[in-house]
C-alpha cells in the first residue's frame, strides 16, 4: 500500500474511533424525583430523554391516556417539553388498550409489534412489564443505539432493555440486535 492511501486509511480509522469512543462515553442522566416515571428511553445521539409517565386522574390511571409522555432536554438547560406531534404519532408515542380496571396494553408506535402491559404490582404501584432475556420484568429503561439513517427512518443497531426481575429485585439487562424501527 502507498503511503497517501495509507496515510488516509489510518485517519478514517483515527475518526471512527473518536466518533464511537465520544458516543460510548456520553454520561446518560438518570430522570428521578418523579413519582409516576414508569419508564425512559434514550438515544445515543445526545442525552435528552423521552420519559414515560403514569397519568393519573381521579387516583387511578385515565383509561383514555394512562401514560404521559415528554422530553427532559439534557442536552440543553435541562428543561421539560411536551413531544411535538410527529413525534408522538410516529417515533415515541403509544397505542394504549383498557384491558382491565389495572391492566392496559401498551405498544410502541414506532413498532406496533412490540407488547408491553402496563399493569399494577404486588407493590400497589403500577408499573410496565416487558420481556427481559424471555422473562417478565419491569421495564426502567429503553436505549436505542442509533448509527446513520435520517430523524424519520432512523438505522437502530440495537436496544438496550433494563428493568428488574419482579421475583427477585434484582437488575436485568438484554440487549437486542436487528431491531427495525
Amino acid at each position: 500500500m502507498n503511503r497517501p492511501v495509507l496515510l488516509i486509511a489510518s485517519l478514517l480509522l483515527i475518526c471512527i474511533t473518536i466518533r464511537s469512543s465520544a458516543q460510548d462515553t456520553l454520561k446518560f442522566p438518570t430522570p428521578t424525583g418523579n413519582d409516576n416515571q414508569l419508564f425512559f428511553l434514550q438515544r445515543s445521539q445526545n442525552t435528552n430523554t423521552v420519559v414515560y409517565e403514569l397519568n393519573i386522574k381521579n387516583g387511578m390511571p385515565d383509561s383514555l391516556a394512562p401514560v404521559h409522555i415528554f422530553w427532559i432536554c439534557y442536552a440543553e438547560k435541562s428543561q421539560r417539553e411536551e413531544l411535538t406531534a410527529i413525534q408522538r404519532k410516529y417515533a415515541y408515542g403509544l397505542s394504549t388498550k383498557y384491558i382491565a380496571k389495572d391492566h392496559y396494553e401498551l405498544r410502541l408506535l414506532a413498532k406496533k409489534t412490540h407488547v408491553m402491559d402496563l399493569v399494577m404490582g404486588p407493590d400497589q404501584k403500577f408499573h410496565v412489564y416487558d420481556q427481559i432475556n424471555g422473562k417478565r420484568a419491569i421495564l426502567s429503561r429503553m436505549y436505542l443505539q442509533i448509527h446513520g439513517g435520517s430523524p424519520f427512518s432512523p438505522n437502530i443497531q440495537y436496544v438496550l432493555l433494563d428493568g428488574i426481575d419482579p421475583e427477585t429485585g434484582t437488575p436485568v439487562e438484554e440487549k437486542r440486535t436487528g431491531v427495525a424501527h
